[in-house]
C-alpha cells in the first residue's frame, strides 16, 4: 500500500485496513484544522485504488473485516468510481463487513438521493461526517462550508439511503462566547438528523491554524475544564435522539457513551459529579499538537 503524508481516520477505525482514496481535503479551509494543509487536493485513479486494495489483499489474506478509504471528503470522488472500488473491495475481501469514508455536509449534498441509494447497494456502510456545530455563527465562523439547515439535509438524505451516519461535534468550538448557544443549536441539528452515532471532540487550538492565531491573540475563549462540562451537560440533555453517543477522544473531560435516551441520565449524573471536582484535578486546556 502506498501513504502519501499522515493518514488520519477515527478512533473507531483503529482496526480497518486503509486505502488512500484521495489526497488531502478538497475544502481544506476550516479555520480549526491542520490535518491537511500540507496536501494539494487530489483523487487518486481507480487503477491506483485497486491496485493498492490487490496488495493489501497479499499481505492480509482474507482476514480484513472492516476497510476506511481516507483522505477527506472521499465522498466527493464520481460515484460510478466510488461504486466502483467499493464493488472491487468486496470482491477482494470476501469478509468485509463494514467500507467507510469521510463526508462532510458540503459534498454529501452534491450527492443526489439516488447515488446515495447506489452506494448504499453497492456496500458502502457509514459515513464519517464532522458537523462541528449545528450553530450559524460558529459556522460561518469556522469556515466549515455548510449552515445547520445543510447539515440537517445532508444528514438526512445520508440516513434515507441507509447508510450508517456518524456525526461529529466539537465542544468549545464556540468559545466562551457562544458555548451555551453551540451546545442546543447543535443538539437541535442532531434531533432532526437522529444519526446512528454521535461523537464528542474537545477543540484542541492547534498550530498553524487561524484558529490558534486568534486564541493566541485573545480573540476566542478558550472553555476551562468546568465550562467543558457545562456545555457537554447542556448538549446532552438538549438531545432528543436514538442515536449511540460516544465521547471517544483523549481530548474530553467526560467519557460518556451509551445509547440514547436511555443512558441519558447516568451520562448527566456523571457530568454533575465531575463538576463537583476541583477544576484543578482535570488537565489544563490543550494547546498546540495532538
Amino acid at each position: 500500500m502506498r501513504y502519501e503524508g499522515v493518514v488520519y481516520r477515527p478512533p473507531s477505525e483503529a482496526g480497518s485496513l486503509l486505502i488512500q482514496a484521495t489526497i488531502g481535503c478538497p475544502h481544506n479551509q476550516c479555520t480549526f484544522c491542520g490535518m491537511y494543509k500540507e496536501k494539494l487536493f487530489r483523487i487518486r485513479s481507480v487503477a491506483d485504488i485497486k491496485e493498492d486494495l490487490n496488495q493489501a489483499q497479499k499481505v492480509y489474506r482474507n482476514t480484513v473485516e472492516t476497510l476506511f478509504f481516507p483522505d477527506g471528503n472521499t465522498i466527493l470522488m464520481k460515484t460510478s468510481d466510488l461504486v466502483e472500488i467499493i464493488h472491487y473491495a468486496n470482491e477482494t475481501f470476501p469478509s468485509l463487513q463494514r467500507i467507510t469514508m469521510y463526508g462532510s455536509s458540503k459534498y454529501i449534498l452534491r450527492k443526489s438521493e439516488e447515488e446515495l441509494l447506489l452506494l448504499q447497494k453497492s456496500g458502502l456502510t457509514r459515513i464519517h461526517s464532522g458537523m462541528e456545530s449545528g450553530d450559524d455563527i460558529v459556522l460561518k465562523r469556522i469556515c466549515k462550508g455548510a449552515s445547520a439547515e445543510e447539515t440537517i439535509i445532508a444528514g438526512c438524505k445520508v440516513k434515507k439511503a441507509g447508510i450508517e451516519l456518524s456525526e461529529y461535534v466539537m465542544l468549545g468550538i464556540g468559545g466562551k462566547e457562544r458555548s451555551m448557544d453551540h451546545a442546543q443549536n447543535s443538539a437541535e441539528v442532531l434531533n432532526q438528523i437522529n444519526p446512528d452515532f454521535i461523537r464528542l471532540r474537545t477543540f484542541i487550538p492547534m498550530a498553524g491554524t487561524q484558529l490558534y492565531e486568534e486564541y493566541r491573540q485573545d480573540a476566542f475563549g478558550l472553555l476551562s475544564a468546568h465550562e467543558a462540562l457545562r456545555e457537554t451537560r447542556l448538549f446532552i440533555a438538549s438531545l432528543e435522539v436514538t442515536s449511540m453517543l460516544y465521547s471517544d477522544h483523549h481530548s474530553n473531560y467526560a467519557y460518556v457513551n451509551g445509547r440514547l435516551p436511555a443512558a441519558k441520565e447516568e451520562m448527566l449524573q456523571t457530568i454533575d459529579h465531575l463538576l463537583t471536582l476541583p477544576e484543578e484535578q482535570f488537565r489544563p486546556p490543550e494547546v498546540g499538537n495532538l
